[in-house]
């Protein structure tokens, strides 16, 4: 096998091998690596939760002495840096590693090239680039937050055939299979916090958890202007089990947001002429707490708002199999809505599949179109 081949195939089994921290290792990213001799793997690892070993010292310590003179292929340029782990950078040299190949250089200010210049003053071969798409698109939700310091917005939603969420009572439950529920409760288990609606939770009553429970407890949000979120709703009567957060805008009484704060609930006070700015502001607050993937559940109005102003990045929907009609009966996107066609978001690297009747179709927005 050529050796591009061969790093390649290699490479390839490291990001499978990271994807299997999601949920478990943010707000750091996920990492896989891989130590190989040629063509026979000596070590594998990935980091498999916030504050554990890092890939590469997993890898490593499978390999043993095996790692001396063996190449190692990581999806991220490997730490120098003391956190709460020590520097992979002087694990790999100290093994007796000659070649590191990543995916991508580290954004991380800590990081940023230091890695990969401190392997190479060691005498590393080390090369960067290699399937480094793949390792951005792996962990697109980690490089937002760095450089924008919010979280990654991930929209759910659930609607029959003619595009509709509930029908003209409001009437949704349940519009889904039991196996969609099932996908849309996994979801909702390895992100950190699900923002609904009021409208949403007087409609609903929902509680917003996962079950069965996830690798993460989300703190569930409530958008909601005014602070008139109903003290016996589930989710205020569960605020002290499972955190909840209100999110209101700056004219919310003082009283309200008293009541709800003695019920022990978070109010956070988010400034803006507007929804979108709110949100925005909203965003920025759980980006300053490195929140890094966040669901938003709907329902119309909110996701019509997010959708208006560029604000998802990432679309879970499932369609059912069933007709509803009615004029009045709601879509999942409210809004105001595009004026052209060709202004409309589209999704890239779409994925689509049957579960138990329904399509479920998952992809993220296209950020480079328009």
């Amino acid at each position: 096998m050529r050796q591009v081949d061969l790093d390649r195939w290699h490479m390839t089994r490291a990001l499978e091998l990271a994807a299997r921290g999601r949920g478990l290792v943010e707000p750091n990213p996920l990492v896989g690596c891989l130590i190989a001799q040629g063509a026979e793997l000596v070590g594998e690892g990935w980091h498999r939760r916030f504050g554990g070993p890092h890939a590469e010292i997993e890898a490593l310590t499978l390999a043993g002495s095996r790692a001396r003179g063996a190449t190692a292929y990581v999806t991220l340029e490997p730490c120098r840096h003391h956190g709460k782990t020590p520097p992979c950078t002087e694990a790999l040299i100290a093994a007796g590693v000659a070649r590191v190949v990543a995916a991508m250089r580290d954004p991380f200010a800590e990081i940023a090239g230091r890695g990969v210049a401190e392997l190479q003053a060691a005498g590393l071969a080390v090369e960067t680039g290699l399937l480094e798409a793949e390792a951005r698109w792996l962990n697109a939700p980690y490089l937002k937050l760095l450089a924008t310091r919010k979280p990654w917005v991930i929209a759910k939603w659930a609607m029959t055939l003619d595009g509709r969420i509930a029908t003209h009572t409001r009437e949704s439950r349940w519009i889904s299979s039991a196996a969609s529920r099932a996908i849309a409760h996994q979801l909702r288990g390895w992100v950190d916090a699900v923002i609904v609606g009021r409208g949403t939770v007087s409609a609903d009553d929902p509680l917003l958890t996962a079950r069965p429970a996830g690798p993460r407890t989300a703190i569930r949000i409530v958008l909601d202007s005014q602070a008139t979120l109903a003290v016996e709703s589930q989710l205020v009567r569960t605020a002290r089990e499972s955190p909840v957060l209100v999110a209101c805008g700056p004219s919310a009484p003082d009283a309200a947001q008293r009541r709800l704060r003695e019920a022990g609930c978070e109010v956070v006070v988010c400034e803006g002429a507007t929804y979108a700015d709110r949100f925005d502001a909203l965003l920025a607050e759980l980006g300053r707490r490195r929140l890094t993937n966040v669901l938003v559940e709907g329902g119309s109005e909110v996701l019509g708002s997010l959708v208006d102003a560029g604000a998802i990045d990432e679309v879970h929907a499932f369609v059912a199999p069933r007709l509803i009609g009615g004029q009045g009966a709601p879509s999942p996107i409210g809004g105001q809505g595009v004026a052209q066609l060709d202004c409309a978001p589209q999704l890239i690297g779409v994925e689509v599949r049957s579960v138990d009747g329904d399509i479920y179709v998952h992809g993220r927005i296209d950020r480079t179109a328009n």
